[in-house]
């Protein structure tokens, strides 16, 4: 049985068709399209018309794409790059109107205890109560737990892509008081799930997403192309020299320093801020970079609960959407 799932994110939308049947998502085939949504939507400004056309055409592609490798209609999801925007219900329906797809979107705290889903499985039962960070481009997710979901998650505006926008666009290379502004305002909407972490003492501490998997080769770890498999770690102190590194640069610069590519150059100095700002807040002096993420836990979740849970997220989406006074979104999980 083939499983498919489509990832609209701030920088790209992504396929990935899995052979599923063994427990396990083992992917089979990936594509992705590059549309860098977060460069034309503005911090709770709208998708733009041109934008949506081409997220369309992307979601169009990878639903045909799919049907080739004999995956039937994907689970579609948008993070927080269209969850944020005052026109995501146009959104929605115009890419269901258009290409048949389900797009919908997931409540931060969801995409959290996803991604903590993903993270329990690589890492196994053995890395004990596990702790969570992933920085997307949108916002950032923080989660703790002992069992398979969370027993606490958290989603906070402190994206990589967002905080650029909000505090580094003006300037290029950022001046140090810039850099310190942003370090104050993630110290500031950080500080309580901060104290939870601290307080639960994780035994095992992972991080998730491209931001992070680029920090981690700018500071020296391994290259994905050595597999992922490679045990990758990355520590508090080295991500503070990189921090020093990036903001001695302008963004073109940085894009030929080890790990950081050109389109995420721009955001890999805010992203760099905000996990050494999360790694000290919660006491973490290193983390382990796991290569499962969202995507994989939506799989994983998918497998193991059955499609009732989708189609669940499927139907509050089109609720929220009937609503006339639309309220957050929210979706109850089962919990072992």
């Amino acid at each position: 049985m083939r499983t498919s799932v489509v990832d609209v994110g701030s920088k790209t939308v992504r396929l990935v068709v899995s052979d599923t049947e063994g427990g396990a998502p083992l992917p089979v085939h990936t594509s992705k399209w590059r549309l860098r949504l977060s460069e034309q939507v503005t911090p709770a400004g709208p998708v733009p018309e041109q934008a949506v056309e081409d997220l369309v055409d992307a979601v169009g592609a990878a639903n045909r794409a799919a049907a080739r490798w004999g995956a039937a209609g994907p689970l579609a999801f948008a993070t927080a790059v269209v969850r944020g925007a005052p026109n995501r219900q146009r959104v929605l329906r115009t890419v269901r109107e258009r290409t048949g797809v389900d797009l919908c979107t997931l409540p931060g705290e969801v995409e959290a205890e996803l991604t903590f889903l993903a993270a329990r499985r690589w890492m196994g039962w053995r890395c004990g109560p596990l702790a969570l960070l992933d920085i997307g481009g949108g916002s950032l997710e923080v989660a703790f737990g002992r069992g398979r979901l969370p027993d606490f998650a958290a989603s906070l505006p402190l994206g990589a892509a967002r905080l650029t926008h909000e505090y580094f666009e003006a300037e290029d290379p950022p001046s140090p008081d810039r850099v310190r502004a942003l370090r104050r305002r993630v110290r500031h909407q950080l500080r309580d799930a901060a104290a939870r972490i601290r307080w639960e003492g994780p035994r095992t501490a992972v991080a998730t997403s491209r931001t992070f998997q680029q920090l981690g080769r700018l500071c020296g770890a391994a290259p994905g192309r050595h597999g992922p498999f490679v045990e990758r770690e990355l520590s508090s102190e080295d991500l503070r020299v990189a921090i020093d590194q990036l903001a001695a640069l302008p963004a073109a610069e940085r894009a030929r320093l080890p790990g950081i590519s050109a389109p995420r150059s721009a955001q890999s100095l805010a992203g760099a801020v905000v996990a050494h700002t999360a790694m000290k807040l919660t006491g973490l002096r290193t983390v382990t970079i796991c290569p499962w993420a969202l995507r994989e836990g939506v799989l994983l979740r998918h497998i193991e609960d059955g499609p009732s849970w989708w189609a669940e997220i499927t139907r509050l989406n089109e609720k929220e959407a009937a609503a006339t006074d639309p309220v957050p979104l929210r979706i109850a999980t089962a919990r072992g």
